[in-house]
């Protein structure tokens, strides 16, 4: 009997820790234990949750901006020694507390007939509230208040394209290239007024900002072309301001809005690769 009776207490212990092993099992099962609670909840976020943007750094504006494009912007003066002339072309960095969130570069060339200024900026927007709002979303808000801001409406897509030879221009259409301001043209006229415009074919979506300022005491206008464009949840600005030192002399709309589409238009493609 006391054999038998040590055997029993051998299998009760077995029959117990089975009965335990099982039931943890049927937990899991069911999503009653803690581990199954953490699935659940990952789950839900990636079903529900807005998208993080596509970017999450930002490259380093001073570097990114096309090199020849920069030169063609900013001339330098002939008298310039050579080692001026390389730190005009690299340009200053913006302080910034987080390179991840927002960072600038900016750049100044001074002739005796003018002087030319040109900052690149680049801002990654993060929505703190992914469940209601993804990055490009928070991003797309940004963007609308600036061109709100610039007294731009939003773009509206047309129901027909324009036809052609009607005269009426495209927006973001590419702006013809003058050099002198005031110049005749062809027929003798003025080279006309390029305005600001929502533009086409740069990033996700554009707007091109054209102001005309005194400068300074003179009787010269200084001419600032402002261009923003958001890429997902990245905005880059582009500003380039001409400042003429003769009197009477504006700077022309179309070659100063040219330059800086074009190098709006690379760093939207450095974006890209």
């Amino acid at each position: 009997m006391q054999r038998k009776t040590v055997r029993v207490r051998g299998v009760l212990p077995a029959i117990a820790m089975l009965t335990a092993l099982a039931a943890g099992l049927t937990a899991c099962t069911d999503g009653g234990g803690s581990g199954a609670t953490v699935d659940a909840k990952a789950g839900a976020n990636a079903g529900t949750g807005a998208q993080p943007g596509k970017y999450r750094i930002l490259p380093m504006p001073c570097k990114a901006a096309d090199a020849k494009k920069v030169k063609a912007m900013l001339p330098a003066a002939e008298a310039l020694a050579p080692e001026a002339r390389e730190a005009l072309y690299a340009g200053v960095a913006d302080a910034s507390y987080d390179a991840d969130r927002r960072v600038g570069c900016r750049w100044t060339a001074q002739t005796p007939t003018e002087t030319r200024l040109l900052s690149v900026g680049f801002e990654r927007v993060v929505s703190y509230d992914r469940t209601a709002t993804s990055d490009d979303d928070k991003a797309r808000q940004v963007y609308g208040r600036q061109l709100t801001a610039a007294n731009l409406p939003a773009p509206v897509p047309s129901a027909s394209p324009t036809p052609s030879g009607s005269g009426a221009p495209t927006p973001g259409a590419p702006t013809p290239s003058t050099s002198v301001s005031g110049s005749p043209g062809a027929s003798g006229s003025p080279a006309p007024e390029l305005g600001s415009r929502v533009l086409d074919g740069l990033g996700s979506e554009a707007f091109l900002d054209d102001k005309l300022a005194a400068a300074g005491a003179t009787a010269a206008q200084a001419r600032t072309v402002r261009i923003v464009f958001r890429t997902s949840n990245v905005i880059v600005t582009v500003e380039y301001s001409i400042q003429p030192a003769l009197p009477g002399t504006i700077p022309p709309s179309g070659e100063t809005q040219d330059r800086a589409r074009q190098l709006a238009q690379a760093l939207g493609e450095r974006f890209n690769e």
